[in-house]
């Protein structure tokens, strides 16, 4: 697109934005095998282009199953907003491993950081302007966005969080995903583990 100046016909917003004075994680995940479901977590903000404004979309994902543990719109990107969704999804399915996040000033402040090692959870993060660390989750993006976002145009933050909730459940239940065997996110994530 740059060759030929093209650009987006809906504003762009950057959703990384560092802090310097936050401490740096380094990046545990190069070379591992993630085998069971809770081992490693990983999350990341994305912005939702709207017929009138913008929204911002979060979710936390299991990267063993793919499983959307838990999701939420906001029209800011706070770092409370943040750290409360990792807690609710840390009450509600208990701490992983390794939680995976990029550099991002929501996910590299104290308050932040202090709910994962508060839990225990070892803190990875993604090099300066790699999204590709951070795959899973940038592939989520793009599925979410390009089979429900830009085919719905959501008016307004209700609509959005309507639709967003009926998606989530179908990516979850029904969508088959090539990369477990054509199963379902959910159904990887609650089978039984053999021993």
């Amino acid at each position: 697109m740059q060759i030929i100046n093209w650009q987006t016909i809906y504003r762009e917003s950057k959703t990384t934005m560092s802090n310097k004075e936050h401490k740096k994680y380094p990046y545990l995940l190069k070379g591992s095998k993630i085998t069971p479901k809770n081992q490693v977590w990983a999350t990341d903000i994305t912005y939702i282009p709207m017929a009138k404004g913008f929204m911002y979309l979060t979710a936390i994902i299991d990267l063993h199953t793919r499983f959307v543990l838990n999701w939420s719109v906001s029209n800011t990107m706070s770092t409370d907003w943040c750290a409360d969704i990792l807690q609710e999804t840390i009450h509600k399915y208990g701490a992983p491993e390794i939680f995976n996040i990029d550099q991002g000033s929501q996910y590299t402040s104290e308050v932040h950081t202090n709910v994962l090692l508060n839990n225990g959870i070892k803190i990875s993060m993604d090099g300066k302007g790699r999204a590709i660390d951070n795959i899973f989750i940038e592939r989520l993006w793009r599925t979410v966005k390009y089979e429900n976002v830009y085919l719905q145009a959501y008016s307004d933050g209700i609509m959005l969080y309507r639709g967003l909730k009926d998606y989530f459940e179908f990516y979850n239940k029904r969508r088959l995903n090539q990369s477990l065997d054509y199963g379902t996110p959910y159904n990887n994530y609650y089978k039984k583990e053999v021993a």
